[in-house]
């Protein structure tokens, strides 16, 4: 079982029809390859749903063998300036396609990283070299590239990926891998992943290492997330006025190495999902983002969480007083 190559790299879709989740995206790419043409495009979404992959698996469609000669990929977060559109950009643009094609590729990742002058410059390009290159825009924020960019371009908008769409590539990976899954391993992939398939594949292959059976308290392990269940206990157990009972849990997460940024989204996720009154919901979502403000903003990770467990206690003990009160 070869698994000292990277997974993301080795299960990487090579056809369009291989990339999953994103159906309506896939078949418009599809028509444009069908029809030996397309317009400049921004892709647009969350990281790991598939945006780089419907890029590179396109061209080699477009251009078969001869694709790496026709395409190339930049990464502006690494070069954000004006410089990298004048030089790198402009070199390749002015170049002729290879062999009988009729334009070139050019793959701008993280482009919503690039300053507004260096976009500028871009667009400049993206008219003159239209003739001979087309431009493909990956971003996480579509609303960050400027707007004669934006009007230039078809805009595609890649949605986080389901969980049909993280177990079908999960349970393809392991049957070429040979592991066992389940579908609680898949649950528990799909839940530390967040519709994210880069790292739901990494969790896949870092618990591949230690066993080909895999399970999901492994999973949970690897990629460093509390069980579901655990953060329940926080919550439910707070809500109910139990301050030292939510306290201890809490430090029995701490003590599995779990960031304080982690618990805090774990927490959110659980709290949107509780069968509470909305308006309880309302207060509790108001304090984990209040305590993961203060965190970004360099406030002390522990205090800040002991206050919110301590926040949602005094909403408990609020609560049996306008009980009390007949409210």
């Amino acid at each position: 079982m070869a698994r000292d190559e990277v997974w993301t790299e080795k299960y990487r879709p090579r056809k369009l029809s291989e990339v999953t989740g994103q159906d309506i995206i896939i078949k418009n790419l599809q028509s444009y390859v069908r029809a030996r043409n397309l317009p400049h495009l921004v892709f647009s979404g969350p990281a790991g749903v598939g945006k780089t992959a419907a890029a590179v698996a396109m061209v080699r469609e477009f251009y078969g063998d001869r694709w790496s000669e026709n395409f190339t990929e930049l990464n502006a977060s690494d070069e954000r300036g004006i410089d990298v559109v004048r030089n790198k950009i402009k070199n390749f643009t002015r170049t002729m396609p290879v062999g009988d094609a009729s334009f070139k590729i050019i793959f701008l990742d993280e482009a919503d990283a690039l300053t507004d002058a260096a976009q500028t410059a871009l667009r400049r390009t993206m008219e003159r070299y239209s003739g001979t290159c087309r431009f493909i825009l990956s971003c996480n924020y579509s609303s960050r590239i400027i707007e004669p960019i934006q009007s230039r371009c078809s805009v595609f908008r890649f949605k986080s990926l389901s969980y049909d769409a993280i177990a079908a590539r999960i349970k393809y990976i392991a049957d070429k891998e040979g592991l066992k899954v389940s579908g609680e391993v898949i649950r528990a992939i799909n839940y530390v992943s967040m519709g994210d398939m880069r790292r739901a594949v990494n969790a896949l292959q870092s618990a591949a290492v230690l066993k080909s059976e895999i399970k999901p308290a492994m999973i949970y392990e690897i990629t460093a997330t509390a069980h579901p269940e655990e953060i329940q206990k926080i919550v439910t157990v707070a809500m109910v006025g139990k301050f030292f009972d939510a306290l201890n849990a809490l430090d029995e997460l701490r003590d599995k190495g779990i960031s304080g940024d982690e618990i805090l989204a774990q927490m959110h996720r659980i709290v949107i999902d509780l069968d509470i009154p909305a308006r309880k919901k309302v207060e509790l979502l108001d304090r984990i983002g209040e305590a993961d403000y203060r965190i970004t903003e360099g406030a002390d990770e522990r205090i800040q969480l002991d206050a919110m467990i301590a926040a949602f206690c005094l909403m408990a003990d609020k609560d049996n007083e306008d009980i009390k009160r007949g409210i």
